[in-house]
């Protein structure tokens, strides 16, 4: 996936969650963010990885935003590894 692609696609998905009151709290609380640095983290590619990295914690989260915007499951994990050049977090 291009950077152009995954950005588009981490931009769709933030949108998905500040749409989605059960889901937004949960993003902002586990982030730190405000409402509004979540509408400005759009334009911050490294927030936009964040987005991502919150998004596929739970499959059931990538299922409904994937099924929401008619995405590949695969897709969110693919744009996370564009927008970091391919390297994802190793937390071992």
């Amino acid at each position: 996936m291009h950077r152009d692609s995954a950005e588009t696609l981490a931009i769709t998905a933030l949108a998905w969650l500040i749409g989605n009151d059960a889901l937004l709290p949960v993003f902002l609380g586990a982030t730190g963010a405000s409402l509004q640095d979540a509408k400005a983290g759009a334009e911050d590619p490294l927030f936009l990885a964040s987005v991502l990295d919150f998004l596929v914690m739970d499959d059931d989260w990538v299922i409904a935003f994937c099924d929401s915007a008619r995405l590949d499951y695969r897709a969110p994990l693919a744009a996370r590894q564009a927008l970091s050049g391919g390297a994802l977090p190793n937390w071992t």
